[in-house]
C-alpha cells in the first residue's frame, strides 16, 4: 500500500534527546551503519547503543524499529524510561535470535521460506523507489488511459426486477393477466402474497406491498457486469423488454422448471464518468500497472542474471487429493469455473483507489 508521507516532528525530537541522553562512552561505531534515519546525521545514526553477541544495535537501529511503528504509537517514547524499554525489548529480540540460529531454526524450511518472503517484499519495494506518487502521474497520461478503457467508465442502465413466481403454466397465464391489469405496486403485492412460490408463509413476515417479489438489480443481457444470481437470463431477458416502469411483461417466462410474471421496478439510466470524476482511480490504476510492469522487469532481469531450470517431470508427479472439503463439509469452489457475482458487484466498477493507498 502506498502511504502519504507522515509527519515526524515529535520522533526527531525524541532521537535528538536519546542522543544527548546517552551518558555512557560511545561503543565501537561500525563503519557501514546503513542510510541516515529521520533527522538524525551520518554520525548520529552511527552511533551504537548496545552491543548483544557480535550484534551492533546502533541509534539508526532505534530509529528504524520507531519509524516503522504507527505514528500514535511513537507517541509512547518521548521519556528516556520509555526509549529504555523498547530498546529492552530490542535487545530481547537480538536474544532469540541468536538463540535461534544456535539451534539451526534458521535452517528449517518455514524459516527460509518466511525470510525469502522478507527479501522479495524489500527487493520490490527498493525498486519502486523511484516511482511517482498518483498526483504526479502527466494529466496527458491520465487522459490516453480514460480515453483507451472507455468501457471502465460507462455505467449501463439497471433495472431492478420482480416477479411473481409459479410451478404451473396454467396458473402462471390468469395470474399474468391479472398482474397486467393490476394498477398500483400493491395489487402487485397483493397477487404476489396469493400465488407467489416465493412469497413468506407467514404474512407477518411479508414485505411491504410494493417490495414484493423483488429479485434484485440486473444490466442488459450480454453485460457480465450485470448478471444476478437470483435472476435467470430469460427474467432479465425480459425485464428489458418492458416499456415503463411499474409495467408487466406481455409473456409468461420459463426458466428452470419454472414460470415467471416478471415486473420492471425500478430502472437507473446508464452514464459515462466525466474524467475529471475519474481522474483519481485512474492515477492509481496507472500507479498499479507502473508497479507490475516494474515488477516483471526485475523478474526478467533476475532470470537472466540467474539460471533457471524446471523439472517439469517432478512436478507432473505431485498429487493432490480428489476431493477438498472444507469445515462443515461444504465442498470449495472450482478455480476453473467462475463464481456467480454477488449483487453488489451488479454494475461492476473502476479501479478503487483503496488498492494502493492515497
Amino acid at each position: 500500500m502506498i502511504r502519504a508521507p507522515v509527519r515526524r516532528p515529535l520522533l526527531a525530537i525524541s532521537l535528538a534527546a536519546l542522543v544527548s541522553s546517552c551518558d555512557e562512552p560511545a561503543l565501537q561505531v561500525p563503519a557501514d551503519a546503513g542510510e541516515p534515519v529521520l533527522g538524525l546525521s551520518a554520525e548520529q545514526s552511527a552511533r551504537v547503543l548496545a552491543k548483544v553477541g557480535e550484534r551492533v544495535i546502533t541509534l539508526g537501529d532505534f530509529g528504524r524499529t520507531l519509524e516503522r511503528m504507527d505514528q500514535f504509537d511513537r507517541l509512547r517514547y518521548q521519556t528516556k524510561e520509555r526509549r529504555r524499554e523498547l530498546l529492552s525489548e530490542i535487545i530481547d529480540a537480538e536474544l532469540l535470535a541468536l538463540e535461534a540460529k544456535r539451534r539451526g531454526l534458521d535452517k528449517e524450511a518455514a524459516v527460509e521460506d518466511a525470510i525469502r518472503q522478507i527479501l522479495r517484499e524489500a527487493m520490490i519495494a527498493q525498486a519502486r523507489k523511484g516511482l511517482p506518487a498518483p498526483a504526479d502521474i502527466p494529466a496527458s497520461e491520465v487522459r490516453a488511459y480514460y480515453e483507451a478503457n472507455a468501457d471502465k467508465f460507462s455505467e449501463p442502465e439497471r433495472r431492478r426486477v420482480s416477479a411473481i413466481v409459479v410451478g404451473d403454466r396454467a396458473l402462471g397465464e390468469k395470474v399474468l393477466k391479472e398482474a397486467q391489469k393490476a394498477a398500483s405496486s400493491s395489487a402487485w403485492g397483493e397477487l404476489f402474497l396469493k400465488h407467489s412460490q416465493s412469497a413468506p408463509k407467514d404474512k407477518s413476515k411479508a414485505p411491504p406491498l410494493d417490495l414484493a417479489g423483488e429479485l434484485g438489480i440486473v444490466s442488459p443481457p450480454g453485460d457480465p457486469r450485470g448478471a444476478h444470481p437470483q435472476v435467470p437470463e430469460p427474467v432479465r431477458a425480459a425485464v428489458f423488454r418492458i416499456a415503463s416502469v411499474g409495467a408487466v411483461s406481455d409473456e409468461l417466462v420459463e426458466a428452470d422448471g419454472r414460470f415467471y410474471i416478471v415486473r420492471l421496478s425500478g430502472l437507473t439510466g446508464g452514464h459515462r464518468r466525466a474524467l475529471a470524476e475519474a481522474e483519481r482511480s485512474i492515477r492509481v490504476a496507472l500507479l498499479q500497472q507502473k508497479m507490475q510492469e516494474q515488477e516483471r522487469a526485475l523478474e526478467d532481469e533476475l532470470r537472466k542474471k540467474f539460471p533457471v531450470e524446471i523439472n517439469d517431470a517432478a512436478l507432473s508427479s505431485v498429487k493432490l487429493p480428489q476431493q477438498l472439503t472444507q469445515p462443515g463439509g461444504a465442498t470449495p469452489p472450482d478455480p476453473a469455473k467462475p463464481s456467480a457475482p454477488q449483487p453488489e458487484q451488479a454494475g461492476g466498477a473502476a479501479p478503487s483507489s483503496s488498492d494502493a493507498g492515497k
